[in-house]
């Protein structure tokens, strides 16, 4: 493994950037120890993904790149491959799900040209990998795999072998988990460095499928995912990936996504770093092994920047979800003309507001109901405005964050 993945890095230099192993001062005060960021969202296509998609195209006979390449992404690795198909010169047909941000989208079109077709299906990548898969096999093209491949393995290792080239010892390393090529390659190259680093993979708790994978002994298809953290929103890890990170990871983790969005925003606030939902995963993990980490060499793979602005609304109400700031109440008002008014007037703080109302005045009936979507400073605050509800004799009902309700809000 570790002279295949030098040999990587060898074909990798033209099209990859050497990038960043970043001290993070903030996160290391907070955490008593040494936190350094692998900055993968500066990479070429702002994620590490070029590297497994080039290692694996390089390695393709001529004659097989003659017939075209195609993958299945939720768009990080589109658009590796996408960039591998500008500069090979080679044609690319890429399958992305429907839900893809849309600016993931441009950005394949932008980085591939003309040398790439976008063709949306599904609500997530297993639905665009089946519909790769049937095209693979009906116009004899190269399947470029985002995860279960040995040469994308071997791609994705090169992340380690830079880390180990700047730091002599890592305590603990944090890496996102999504198909697990990246957790795969970084783990295995570490294993045979012979280091005692303490490897992490880190899930989003919507879609932690290489957790129901070690749980399962195999690689399982969950029957349901959230697709928020799409570039690690996978449905069935891959059997090459389960093998070896099953002998290679020492901890499986997951992270709430209001938790994700948390970590993304004050990353974006204190340090001005643009980071995507799964690019943050591993930072976002910090916070449960705090009493672990003091006085440890820490690394977090910040996996990709590719974060679609329209996205961010969405973010910040998961972030306030997530940090008990943002509630949602249905409020029985008695039918009396000040109703509304004496809860604007007597229930609700000073450092409360309401950024959501949706009230009805009816003519007839003894009370009638309101919606109300309230922020708060935090979580203290607002239970004492439900207390006073309850003293006011005000019936009232939260709706709770795992409702279905709560997210069609949200």
């Amino acid at each position: 493994m570790i002279n295949k993945v030098a040999a990587a890095g060898l074909r990798l230099q033209p099209v990859i950037l050497r990038t960043a192993l970043q001290y993070h001062k903030g996160l290391s005060d907070k955490f008593s120890c040494h936190i350094y960021l692998k900055r993968e969202d500066q990479q070429t296509v702002r994620s590490y993904k070029v590297r497994e998609a080039f290692n694996k195209i390089i390695s393709l006979p001529t004659a097989a790149l003659e017939r075209g390449v195609t993958c299945a992404s939720a768009g990080n690795h589109a658009q590796g491959v996408a960039y591998c198909c500008k500069y090979l010169n080679i044609r690319g047909t890429i399958f992305m799900p429907v839900n893809t941000p849309s600016q993931k989208i441009k950005r394949v079109t932008d980085i591939g040209g003309d040398q790439i077709t976008i063709t949306l299906v599904g609500d997530a990548y297993d639905e665009a990998a089946d519909a790769a898969r049937k095209f693979c096999e009906e116009h004899n093209s190269n399947m470029v795999h985002p995860f279960d491949d040995e040469k994308v393995i071997e791609g994705q290792a090169t992340v380690a072998m830079e880390i180990l080239e700047t730091l002599s010892q890592v305590d603990y390393l944090f890496m996102p988990v999504g198909g697990g090529g990246l957790a795969a390659g970084v783990g295995k190259y570490i294993k045979e460095r012979k280091q005692k680093t303490i490897l992490v993979g880190v899930e989003p708790a919507g879609a932690a499928s290489m957790t129901a994978a070690f749980a399962a002994g195999e690689p399982v298809a969950l029957k349901k995912i959230d697709p928020f953290v799409d570039g690690a929103a996978v449905q069935k890890v891959g059997r090459i990936t389960y093998n070896i990170c099953k002998e290679t990871l020492d901890q499986l983790h997951t992270v709430p996504e209001g938790k994700v969005c948390a970590s993304l925003l004050s990353l974006y606030d204190e340090d001005g770093i643009v980071a995507e939902p799964a690019g943050v995963l591993s930072i976002a993990a910090l916070d449960d092994y705090a009493d672990q980490l003091i006085g440890k060499t820490v690394v977090c793979i910040l996996s990709g920047g590719n974060n679609d602005s329209n996205r961010m609304e969405e973010i910040k109400k998961l972030a306030d979800a997530w940090e008990g700031l943002q509630h949602y109440l249905v409020i029985r008002f008695h039918h009396q003309p000040d109703g509304l008014k004496e809860f604007f007037t007597h229930i609700l703080g000073p450092e409360d507001y309401v950024n959501r109302i949706e009230y009805v005045r009816r003519d007839h009936g003894r009370s009638t109901y309101a919606l109300l979507g309230l922020r708060s400073r935090n979580e203290k605050g607002f239970r004492a405005l439900t207390e006073r509800l309850r003293e006011n004799k005000t019936e009232f009902r939260e709706v709770q964050k795992k409702d279905f309700l709560f997210k069609y809000w949200v």
